[in-house]
């Protein structure tokens, strides 16, 4: 027979924290996934940005990086953080969004999806001409356009791990949905 803590009913989204009965570790790990596994994700968003970041601020390539692979290296972040959001809005939002007003529709999270593309897109483009060679790459030029989008994508990566994080998720499902969400 399962306690009530083994498999806790979902909090109610107003109940005061100090009501609200501590994670046994099992649950804690259920409760937590998604965000654990977001934050991988956004790790490596984190750390691609700050490469190609760097490189803008200091006026050079990263050592032992010739300028075509930097630029392969920041379309292949474009690709994956739009892959990434599509993934997200196609099959993870949704689900969410059954018990969760912050993955609906013209909320919080998916505004920023929006505002972020804003930056990545015209990120996308000016990388795409210096690739292809009808533009030559002025790193200057690219720390604008990442200082265009940057503030809202590093909001984006904390905001959306802490919603996913597991003092929020419990107020919403129980530790067994949580079992059945795939991810």
């Amino acid at each position: 027979m399962a306690s009530a803590e083994t498999v806790p009913q979902a909090q109610n989204a107003t109940q005061s924290p100090a009501a609200v009965p501590k994670l046994s570790p099992s649950d804690l790990t259920a409760y937590n996934r998604l965000a654990e596994h977001m934050d991988l994700y956004h790790n490596h968003f984190r750390q691609t940005w700050n490469t190609i970041y760097a490189a803008c601020t200091v006026n050079r390539s990263p050592a032992g990086m010739s300028i075509r692979q930097f630029l392969s290296t920041g379309l292949e972040f474009c690709r994956n953080l739009e892959a990434h959001h599509s993934i997200e809005e196609t099959y993870l939002f949704p689900m969410l969004s059954q018990k969760m007003p912050q993955f609906q529709k013209e909320q919080h999270l998916l505004e920023q999806h929006r505002e972020i593309h804003k930056g990545l897109d015209l990120f996308q483009e000016y990388l795409g001409w210096c690739s292809s060679g009808q533009r030559e790459l002025r790193l200057e030029e690219l720390k604008e356009i990442m200082d265009g989008f940057g503030k809202v994508l590093w909001a984006h990566l904390d905001d959306e791990v802490k919603t996913l994080g597991a003092e929020n998720m419990r107020k919403y499902w129980t530790v067994q949905e949580m079992n059945e969400m795939l991810m």
